[in-house]
């Protein structure tokens, strides 16, 4: 088993800045593909950003491009969400997660295709 655990949430103005992080343990693989995903109330999970396994291959729903940056990857232990100039729609629980294991280099999009997923850190933008 992989265990996932999010934290650098919570308040923020718009315009300001979070970093999101996904510490990873248990069960240790030597590739990860790592995403980011979040649930607004009401509305369903959707996909926010994903990091492939080595690190080198990286993209974004079309809302967080230009102000999201994952990083990480390479099998290590922790990945990041930069999150730069807020807005209050990207209030939302963010959830991480991985899929274990990969033999590509590929970024997965749809929640299917992870199979660890850690409980979620919230992010409130407040206008």
């Amino acid at each position: 088993q992989v265990q996932l655990v999010e934290s650098g949430g919570g308040l923020a103005q718009a315009g300001g800045s979070l970093r999101l992080s996904c510490a990873t343990s248990g069960r240790t693989y030597s590739a990860y593909a790592m995403g980011w995903f979040r649930q607004a109330p009401g509305k369903e999970r959707e996909f926010v950003a994903a990091i492939s396994w080595s690190g080198r291959s990286t993209d974004y729903t079309d809302s967080v491009k230009g102000r999201f940056s994952i990083s990480g990857g390479n099998a290590k232990n922790t990945v990041y969400l930069q999150m730069n100039s807020l807005k209050p729609e990207d209030t939302a629980l963010y959830y991480c997660a991985a899929r274990v294991p990969v033999y590509s280099s590929s970024v997965y999009y749809t929640a299917g295709e992870y199979n660890y997923w850690g409980q979620g850190t919230q992010v409130t933008v407040s206008s």
